[in-house]
């Protein structure tokens, strides 16, 4: 969307009053409809099942028996704010393309202690260690919504090439929204290598349902699973929330990861909002001596809107701290336009947030697709 401003006579620009400087009503409804899909769990078209759409269960400290929710926050924002967002906010004009100079090819297998991290674009990862391969959050459509045909479309390709991908041990999804949980990519990676697929409660049904024959192992937040080659997957709480469509807000639950290998401790985050830094504190308090974290530090403007489930970099350092990791690692930034800042912004806040905490650049690269990073044996 044209960032909005005003024209001679005073008229402000980029709403739906004039013609030559905005898109035409039809284009913008696809864009809300395709983007609150993405952002915000906003809008789909897939109808449900009466009461909870994918789970039923026992009622917990952060399940009513209806919907998820993360104890002590505020309820996300309701649908009708999207119109806000979507066209009445300042838009940045983000490049067709921004494409990465790093492309991976990666091994077959990463045995013994090292750990190799590949970094595909937006949330997906490749890890590799053990003699194991694990991806998080595989997204490898072209657009990230509703039948791969509204959302934002990719500004860059996957920094893996899907058919150099090795064969998959295991794939961890960490909530629901499309940008993350991509069902297509799912299907290729189920049909071709069969990985024990392990997600937080309730995104099975959704995994299911899309795709027949598919397994899926659901586990709740402080709960683990085992994946192949001696490695545990911790489920912890993220500030976040979950929706296919206007009809299943918060009846999946969303999660992020610590995955215990025999050598290293990865922290890997899909989305979260900052809150007030406890749940960082509490994961190293249940998982000391983290390695890596995998944190995102895009897709946060506007704050009045974003600040409840996205970090931004400032936050992202303060997580870092408050985890107490070796290092981090940048992401969800530059693939898919799903808020109001700057293609390039994140990496350029994410600077001046490490500067302004004295923390070398190094411990905190903002990653481009393909650039890969190599760990030996666990730090002491």
């Amino acid at each position: 969307m044209r960032p909005s401003g005003k024209d001679r006579t005073g008229r402000r620009e980029g709403g739906f009053g004039t013609k030559s400087d905005m898109m035409t009503r039809r284009k913008a409804m696809q864009r809300l409809v395709g983007l609150a899909a993405v952002a915000t769990g906003g809008v789909a078209f897939a109808g449900v099942r009466s009461g909870n759409a994918y789970y039923a269960g026992p009622v917990s400290d952060h399940f009513d028996g209806a919907h998820f929710f993360s104890p002590g926050r505020r309820a996300p924002k309701r649908v009708q704010t999207l119109w806000r967002l979507y066209a009445q906010e300042t838009w940045s004009k983000w490049p067709a393309e921004f494409p990465s100079p790093f492309r991976d090819q990666p091994p077959p297998r990463i045995d013994g202690s090292r750990l190799r991290l590949s970094f595909v674009g937006h949330a997906s990862w490749l890890l590799q260690t053990a003699g194991q391969n694990i991806l998080v959050d595989p997204q490898w459509s072209q657009r990230a919504g509703p039948y791969n045909l509204l959302g934002p479309r990719r500004a860059n390709p996957p920094g893996i090439a899907f058919d150099a991908l090795p064969r998959i041990d295991a794939v961890l999804v960490t909530h629901n929204h499309y940008d993350h949980l991509d069902i297509a990519t799912l299907a290729r990676l189920w049909q071709r290598d069969r990985p024990l697929i392990v997600t937080p409660l309730g995104n099975d049904t959704i995994m299911r349902d899309a795709i027949p024959g598919l397994e899926a192992r659901a586990i709740d937040w402080h709960q683990s699973a085992r994946l192949p080659g001696s490695i545990l997957a911790h489920a912890e709480p993220s500030e976040h929330w979950s929706a296919r469509g206007v009809l299943d807000r918060r009846h999946a639950l969303w999660a992020s990861f610590v995955i215990a290998t025999p050598y290293h401790k990865i922290y890997a985050i899909g989305d979260t909002g900052f809150g007030d830094g406890r749940i960082f504190e509490r994961v190293r308090a249940r998982h000391p001596g983290i390695d890596v974290a995998l944190l995102p530090i895009g897709a946060y403007e506007p704050r009045w809107f974003m600040r409840d489930q996205h970090m931004n970099p400032e936050e992202a350092v303060k997580a870092l701290q408050l985890v107490g990791a070796h290092m981090a690692l940048g992401h969800h930034w530059g693939t898919f336009q799903l808020t109001t800042e700057p293609h390039d912004r994140p990496p350029r806040d994410l600077a001046a947030a490490l500067a302004a905490h004295g923390i070398p650049p190094e411990r905190f690269p903002a990653m481009r697709p393909g650039q890969v990073v190599e760990l030996g044996t666990a730090p002491a």
